[in-house]
């Protein structure tokens, strides 16, 4: 449905403006319509998504001619260029409008990811790679095929690699297995390695993953001590410019690494995945891991979707075998129903007694949402309030957390957080009287750069020794450690007691609480539950009304872009 912002209007009226004659009320309602596909996540609009439709605006029902004419419009307007013209609009052979900044961004990345995919990554001692894929993937699947062996070995020979599969399928091990291949080849100790996240919390697990794997390796100390550890976010990776959409490395001062590891690669949106492509050595291997299930970045574009989308090949492995969830484990059933859109099967599923770690409850009522939720907070959040030091308090944090679909409302992110404080202060065993209490979880809501906190990073307020007691914001550091941070110094940030599915991504807990609203809203969709769900490594409790849980698993994101189209051409 389109939903006029007061951007897209302001928009659509500069740009007709520009043209002769003010431009057409259909012309100006097709630039609305694409600025509002574009905030939605979008690249472009495809013109046969809207051809013959009847859209209102302003009490104005405007009726959309077909595609052709659509097309013969907007190519008799200045403002509109083929995809080789420099011009504010861009209108591609295949009926797409773009912006011609996302035109660009999207031209630019398919034609440097055809080139790498279409490119070994240089000398490559086969018998020794073949001696170490032997090694460190021994055969034990009898003759299924082992894809962690085959990602590895397309790791290797290719300058691009995707290895996609859900949580517990072995992506982050299969890396360490990478490294290991390419650190045992001729001159593996001059290869320069960078791995890299989307956030910051992704950085420290992926940190920590690595750090305990590298120790199982059938591999010589050497080689396990070689194996890099440091992660880092794409942000600072490539040298984010404080206050600017900058950064220090691209085309013109390349990265200086031989290969690029990028692990939640589903969270990329296109224009930073397009300046990590610019910004790679041209002999540069980019190995990028995800689940090609989760959801798609907040902001524009969908690239491991569209990547993945062009079907398997020597260039995308999808990893199936789950290490993590036993045959007939809860989550595992639950997750496979949802990614098939089967809504009775996951339903099913959850009300089934029988299965392990995944449970269903009837959302309560507004009136008893407060009373319904006191057990579940108590159980969930008791425990690290308890704790004695701040690194404790945060290890523990992460065993429970509340998930829910929206942000605003009773059912949404500010609705629950109060009423978790609500509970807790009862109980005592929180302070809440004001903004600054020992054990307040916080979600940091914005970049900042000098105090190198960043959307999405976690925290807890906890009595710090070495300044009195006095109560400080902790945070988890990349080497494992935690720092602290003055309250008075925190860049913009709200409780988190629960939050949202989409700023959950690249975490794990031990248990999830997941509510969703009682009413169907456009942001429910079969990839936000299942993202919801495999944020869960023991339990997931789900709390929804069949319908709008069974409306949800049908409904699929399709957003609209022409990278698929490119990298196929």
């Amino acid at each position: 449905m389109f939903q006029e912002r007061a951007i897209d209007r302001q928009f659509a009226s500069f740009l007709c403006r520009q043209s002769a004659g003010g431009g057409s009320d259909i012309f100006r309602l097709l630039v609305s319509l694409l600025s509002s596909a574009v905030g939605l996540g979008n690249i472009c609009l495809d013109l046969g998504d809207c051809a013959g439709k009847t859209v209102s605006v302003d009490g104005k029902e405007i009726v959309l001619p077909d595609v052709h004419a659509l097309q013969e419009l907007l190519r008799g307007m200045e403002t509109v260029g083929l995809p080789d013209q420099h011009r504010p609009l861009v209108l591609d052979r295949s009926g797409r409008l773009y912006l011609y900044r996302y035109w660009r961004y999207e031209h630019e990345l398919a034609v440097r990811l055809f080139q790498k995919a279409s490119a070994t990554a240089g000398s490559i001692d086969e018998a020794l790679l073949q001696k170490g894929l032997a090694r460190l993937f021994p055969d034990g699947d009898g003759d299924s095929i082992d894809r962690q062996k085959e990602a590895a070995s397309a790791a290797l020979h290719k300058q691009f690699c995707v290895i996609s599969g859900g949580p517990g399928t072995g992506k982050t091990s299969t890396i360490v297995r990478i490294l290991a291949l390419l650190l045992e080849q001729k001159d593996g100790g001059k290869h320069k390695i960078a791995m890299t996240t989307p956030t910051g919390k992704a950085a420290v697990r992926l940190k920590a993953s690595v750090n305990n794997i590298r120790q199982t390796l059938d591999c010589s100390d050497e080689i396990k001590l070689a194996i890099p550890d440091d992660v880092v976010t794409l942000q600072r990776l490539l040298g984010a410019v404080s206050g600017s959409s900058r950064f220090r490395h691209s085309a013109r001062n390349p990265l200086p690494f031989d290969t690029v590891i990028v692990d939640e690669a589903s969270m990329i949106a296109l224009p930073l995945m397009t300046a990590l492509v610019a910004a790679l050595k041209p002999t540069a291997r980019l190995v990028l891991l995800g689940d090609r299930n989760q959801l798609a970045s907040v902001e524009a574009g969908a690239v491991l979707g569209d990547i993945c989308s062009t079907g398997e090949g020597g260039n995308l492995v999808t990893l199936e075998k789950n290490y993590r969830f036993q045959a007939g484990s809860g989550i595992a059933e639950i997750s496979r129903a949802v990614n098939a859109g089967s809504d009775g099967e996951a339903l099913a599923l959850l009300k089934c007694t029988t299965l392990h770690g995944i449970a269903w409850r009837e959302l309560p009522s507004r009136e008893d949402l407060r009373r319904s939720l006191a057990k579940k907070v108590l159980e969930g959040y008791r425990y690290y309030l308890e704790a004695e030091s701040a690194s404790e308090a945060l290890e523990r944090f992460d065993r429970f957390r509340i998930l829910c679909a929206l942000r605003d409302g009773p059912y949404g992110v500010s609705g629950l957080n109060s009423y978790v404080e609500s509970i807790l202060g009862r109980e005592g065993v929180i302070k809440p009287e004001s903004r600054v209490y020992r054990g307040r979880p916080i979600l940091v809501t914005v970049n900042d750069y000098a105090m190198r906190l960043f959307n999405g990073d976690t925290g807890i307020l906890f009595p710090d020794p070495e300044s009195g007691g006095a109560v400080r914001a902790f945070f988890p550091d990349l080497d494992g450690r935690v720092r602290s941070v003055s309250p008075e110094r925190l860049p913009l940030h709200e409780t988190a007691f629960a939050m949202t599915i989409h700023k959950s991504q690249g975490s794990e807990f031990d248990r999830v609480l997941l509510l969703l609203p009682p009413v169907e809203s456009d942001i429910l969709t079969r990839e936000l539950i299942y993202t919801g769900i495999t944020r869960a490594k023991e339990s997931v409790e789900i709390w929804a009304s069949e319908g709008v849980l069974c409306r949800a698993v049908r409904k699929k994101i399709e957003r609209r872009s022409g990278l698929r189209d490119a990298l196929m051409a």
